[in-house]
């Protein structure tokens, strides 16, 4: 193996790999980089053994190809660190990975490649087409609301359904659920669905973080494919199902409340300073004219905003944990959102104006 490639090509695949990279090293190898280079081009695999990730880049120099495993942290972080737009050489000498740029040569250690575990994946469903953007806006809008390490294991990810021309994504963790469903750029002949986990899905939102155009997602019983022109990544799902969340979704009369995105949101900040650092309470006593946001501690702390604003029904007292509603607000793309509420004691919707795509349902706190 001995070939050249350009700094900024292998700082960007290695910052790919080093999210799937065993970090407990259960097996050394794990923690290792898969290393294939043949004539024009260069591949990086790495695994965890419930997910693999691999990247495609192009060598600037094609010597000698082959293949090995090398520290994925220690050769990132040595690349990060060579002067920028720099060309590096790379080489295998005995069981040395060596890196040489300018006056400096490394020599990392290395394992053999023929160890490495290759994720075994299942035979692809049918792949389906979805603009990058639509994607990364559908994880960015639900992923928050996923749980975390929930003894629910089935709560612990994100559940994708595929039907048609749409796409579908829901997360809840028993407190909150957030809904986001967007059009396909095709409609497909197979309705799929699975519950991908929560470590996967941050993959899945970084891989096609800065990707234009389409990626293509392959989701099958018991795993996902996504695609893009210089990688893929690779996952087992989470098996179990998951809960009926239509039944969660409120419905029948509410009261309505209309508000600026942005100011009720900084008026739960301003406010919130004051809440309690373990519950997060944020009191909400509502009105014709608006409503009367509250917060208090165990120091006998206080602070109360009247936010005024459109506000139609019954007059209302309750709390939320005040987290949930920031990070809703946070991932609205739309000047104004509704708060319906249906009692005192039950969950509230939250949504865009005239919106079928997005929802989002909060509990209430006991106060």
């Amino acid at each position: 193996m001995d070939f050249y490639v350009k700094k900024q090509d292998i700082v960007k695949a290695l910052s790919l790999t080093l999210g799937v990279v065993e970090k407990r090293q259960t097996l050394p190898i794990l923690s290792n980089v898969l290393i294939e280079v043949d004539e024009g081009s260069m591949q990086l695999t790495a695994t965890d053994l419930e997910s693999q990730i691999s990247t495609s880049s192009v060598v600037s120099n094609f010597i000698s190809g082959g293949k090995t495993t090398a520290s994925a942290k220690k050769l990132s972080e040595l690349c990060r660190l060579l002067p920028d737009d720099s060309e590096i050489h790379i080489s295998l000498d005995g069981d040395k990975l060596v890196i040489e740029s300018g006056t400096g040569k490394y020599n990392l250690k290395t394992l053999p490649s023929d160890g490495f575990p290759i994720f075994e994946e299942e035979s692809e469903g049918e792949a389906i087409q979805i603009d990058s953007k639509k994607l990364k806006s559908l994880i960015n809008k639900t992923s928050f609301a996923m749980g975390n390490q929930d003894w629910r294991h089935y709560l612990n990810g994100l559940y994708i359904t595929v039907e048609g021309s749409n796409i579908l994504a829901v997360a809840s963790d028993a407190h909150r659920l957030a809904i986001a469903s967007t059009d396909l750029d095709a409609v497909s002949s197979n309705n799929t669905s699975g519950i991908i986990p929560r470590k996967s899905i941050n993959e899945i939102a970084k891989l096609v973080g800065d990707v234009e155009g389409v990626v293509e997602v392959n989701l099958s019983n018991s795993s996902i494919k996504t695609s893009t022109p210089n990688a893929s990544f690779v996952s087992k799902l989470i098996e179990g199902k998951f809960p009926d969340y239509e039944q969660v979704i409120p419905s029948g009369d509410s009261s309505v409340l209309k508000v600026s995105t942005k100011k009720f949101s900084e008026a739960l900040s301003r406010v919130s300073v004051l809440s309690s650092d373990k519950y997060r309470g944020v009191r909400m006593v509502t009105s014709s004219e608006g409503v009367m946001i509250s917060a208090n501690n165990p120091e006998q702390e206080e602070g109360e905003e009247f936010f005024n604003t459109n506000y139609e029904g019954e007059n209302l007292d309750i709390a939320f944990n005040v987290n949930y509603f920031q990070e809703i607000l946070s991932t609205l793309d739309d000047d104004e959102c509704e708060i319906h509420f249906f009692g005192a004691d039950k969950s509230c919707l939250i949504t865009p104006p005239n919106s079928q795509h997005l929802k989002y349902v909060v509990m209430p706190l006991l106060i």
